[in-house]
């Protein structure tokens, strides 16, 4: 948090990277464990639970449904394996065979059904005896399953997918990662930005607090969700005192999912989401929890075309800083878990 008004949002300039003037070494940055008030993160928390999901679960990136093969978790203990069936839609059901049990996670897709590659049984995603089909959906860049069974509220027709920038317009790539925490211990990372030029700094420096949920957050948080959202100014670390400065949101639409909005400054109205998916516990009972993180990156600026152009390095490299902030990541909910686990966690 600031004190008195907060900063103006940062400008697009004619080039995405501007130039840190009065850079400081990470040790004498601005301390934040003040303003990471523990009550404030876990009312944030709270308020997220409680937002309706639909009993709709990620699977993962759309993308690996890809070559005739089928995507397969174990998701809040169930047992899921999904596909395209021929016509491109997308079929989802329970992951045994009804035959003998093989895992038709591992069994390929021909001409659009599910062929189990123990005894040949097919699945067109329709039910049949034995075989539950479960709804599922596309958004475009992942794919959901619809668990009404585990999820045990009110079912709806489609999840709760975040406002995005067209397909045509941006780049989107996934990664994924699991850990050994829940959900619960995802979704509070995300929901504290106080720690993002401290436990990040070769992603992130200058890092302001603008407003929380408790105050009145400037203009620029997107619809709908203004009233209980982070708004934070920070710059994007790219090498020296090179860096991209930009206005984002932080808002929890569900209990399992936090989308940051760039809402200024370079890739206005690019998205970044983080989905917490509940998996199947250990043999010990460790909850695992599968992170799944898409993003969407868009610029207004004419150049972005060649990016575009370029979208299988671009998602390359996406990945690729995604991958290593969630190794720090993970170990924070991990940790969070931990303590939790063990009744010492301090919040």
């Amino acid at each position: 948090m600031t004190d008195g008004a907060p900063p103006a949002p940062p400008r697009t300039r004619r080039t995405p990277l501007a130039l840190r003037r009065r850079a400081v070494p990470w040790e004498r940055q601005r301390p934040t464990w003040r303003a990471a008030r523990p009550g404030l993160i876990e009312d944030a928390l709270r308020r997220a639970g409680k937002r309706p999901s639909g009993n709709w679960y990620v699977l993962g990136a759309s993308r690996e449904m890809t070559r005739g093969r089928p995507l397969g978790r174990t998701v809040a203990g169930v047992e899921v394996v999904a596909w395209y069936d021929a016509q491109g839609r997308i079929r989802a059901g329970a992951g045994a065979c009804p035959h003998l049990g093989a895992p038709l996670r591992d069994s390929p897709v021909r001409c659009g059904q599910l062929v189990c590659h123990w005894h040949g049984m097919a699945f067109d995603g329709r039910p049949r005896p034995g075989w539950e089909p479960y709804p599922a959906y596309d958004d475009g860049v992942l794919a959901w399953v619809r668990l009404d069974g585990a999820g045990g509220e009110e079912p709806t027709e489609r999840p709760v997918v975040p406002t995005r920038p067209r397909p045509g317009r941006s780049v989107a790539a996934v990664h994924t990662a699991v850990g050994r925490c829940t959900p619960d211990d995802v979704v509070a990372n995300r929901l504290d930005p106080w720690h993002g030029a401290w436990f990040h700094p070769y992603s992130f420096v200058d890092l302001t607090v603008v407003s929380t949920p408790d105050e009145a957050p400037p203009d620029g948080a997107p619809g709908g969700e203004v009233s209980d959202g982070f708004v934070v100014d920070v710059s994007f670390k790219v090498a020296g005192r090179a860096v991209v400065p930009v206005r984002a949101v932080f808002t929890a639409p569900e209990p399992r999912t936090v989308v940051m909005h760039i809402t200024a400054g370079e890739g206005r109205g690019s998205v970044v989401e983080t989905h917490a998916t509940p998996l199947e516990s250990e043999a010990s009972g460790e909850p695992r929890t599968l992170v799944t993180e898409a993003v969407v990156a868009h610029s207004p600026r004419a150049g972005f075309a060649l990016a575009r152009a370029c979208a299988p390095v671009v998602r390359a490299l996406l990945r690729t800083g995604a991958r290593r902030l969630w190794l720090d990541d993970l170990a924070y909910a991990e940790r969070r878990w931990h303590l939790r686990s063990t009744r010492r966690f301090p919040g």
